[in-house]
């Protein structure tokens, strides 16, 4: 099932390089269709609470579901020094 662009997804599995996590949620900006070589994916923007982008990173479609009504948002720090 193909995501549209612009919506939000949740990520269902945790992304280490970049410090995201299960159940964080992204906005998604692009598309890529699988290939001979590659599965489907997107491009994911993902938010501070602030609004600043903390990431946009490549995402398997597999990794990923939309977001619903009844998804709750969670507040969490980035990292431990963050400010």
């Amino acid at each position: 099932m193909t995501l549209p662009l612009f919506s939000r997804v949740i990520l269902t599995q945790d992304l280490p390089d970049v410090d995201l996590v299960t159940g964080d949620m992204g906005t998604i900006v692009e598309h890529h269709p699988a290939t001979h070589d590659y599965p489907e994916g997107y491009e994911v923007e993902c938010f501070a609470g602030n609004g600043e982008t903390i990431a946009v990173v490549s995402v398997p479609a597999t990794n990923l579901r939309q977001a619903t009504n009844h998804d709750v948002l969670h507040v969490r720090r980035l990292t431990p020094t963050s400010p």
